[in-house]
């Protein structure tokens, strides 16, 4: 029998926000997945807009084997501008389909699905790269919308207990909105509207809309970036760090900063290699420069946290059956 399940967006947040130590570990298990070869992850698809130049449409198809046997698509919109009108600057859905017979089997609200698997990884990253710990010291963030949120909710989840959060963003009522968030959570944070301040913190994320490089300096030895926006970087400050990748191939496209460096050099000997490498223990890296993580973001990540949270909501009652959604269901 064909079945077509939805499931809303009050019922995906609840189950993330009720498991986000499972989403971390279903983003780990994914990336080891695909390094394996067991995933199917083309390219992303961009509608653009000439009208709307900082405006778009993604399309991430992908397969994932291993015990997920699922292949779906999520369809994203960037639309910066929604923030000025109090909205959130994305929305998406997540179409799964069964691997055996093709078929779409659910459709699930997916911008928080998209933000909890961005943010998770940056998480699962932050864990692997400062091997010295997470605790004490500062993390900023730069950019103060939905995925700085959960990027810090993550963060806490794996062990990031820092002596205090600075939160810089050019919209201050954003930024103030990201430290009240912290505070309410009983964690130390403030506001700064200087740049720099926040770029000598000991982790520092990336989470904005910029289309294009404006940090240019250097960041330290031992310091970690997590580049999740991916073009606020110039060229030359990706060159002077251990740069590590989601997959290189993804990553070095659409002029995203890594993209740039390989532009600059005319090569790719600055890549130092992926997360899945580093959670193999494949590849390590040392203090003698800053490292910088940069994921262009995996449609296989989306279908393990979708499959995931299509399961938690079939058992909490919370997937609603369509009947009927097919048209035909025999040949004859």
């Amino acid at each position: 029998m064909f079945t077509f399940e939805v499931v809303a967006g009050a019922a995906v947040r609840q189950q993330l926000d009720e498991n986000r130590g499972e989403v971390v570990d279903m983003v780990q298990s994914a990336y080891q997945h695909h390094q394996a070869g067991e995933t199917i992850n083309p390219d992303s698809y961009f509608l653009r807009f000439p009208e709307k130049p900082d405006s778009r449409i993604i399309a991430l198809p992908a397969l994932l084997r291993g015990d997920v046997q699922l292949a779906g698509i999520k369809w994203i919109a960037s639309f910066p501008k929604n923030v000025a009108a109090g909205r959130p600057r994305a929305s998406a859905v997540l179409i799964l389909n069964d691997y055996e017979t093709g078929y779409p089997i659910a459709c699930l609200e997916a911008a928080n699905i998209s933000a909890a698997r961005t943010a998770a990884s940056a998480a699962v990253a932050a864990r692997a790269l400062r091997p010295g710990g997470l605790v004490g010291g500062r993390v900023a963030v730069v950019g103060g919308g939905v995925i700085a949120r959960n990027i810090c909710e993550y963060l806490h989840v794996v062990g990031c207990r820092p002596d205090t959060y600075v939160v810089h963003d050019i919209h201050e009522a954003s930024g103030e909105s990201l430290v009240a968030h912290l505070q309410s959570q009983g964690r130390a944070a403030k506001f700064s509207p200087a740049l720099d301040e926040a770029l000598d913190a000991d982790i520092v994320v990336f989470a904005t809309t910029a289309l294009e490089p404006y940090v240019t300096r250097q960041f330290r030895p031992g310091q970690l970036v997590l580049n999740v926006s991916l073009r606020d970087l110039a060229p030359e400050t990706v060159l002077g760090a251990h740069n590590i990748l989601d997959d290189v191939d993804h990553c070095l496209k659409a002029n995203t900063s890594p993209h740039l460096a390989e532009q600059l050099t005319g090569n790719r000997d600055f890549v130092t290699g992926t997360l899945a490498d580093v959670l193999n223990e494949d590849v390590t890296v040392d203090d003698s420069k800053p490292v910088i993580f940069s994921p262009f973001g995996l449609g296989v990540l989306d279908i393990a946290v979708g499959a995931y949270v299509l399961d938690r909501a079939r058992a909490a009652g919370q997937a609603t059956d369509i009947p009927g959604f097919f048209g035909e269901t025999s040949r004859w």
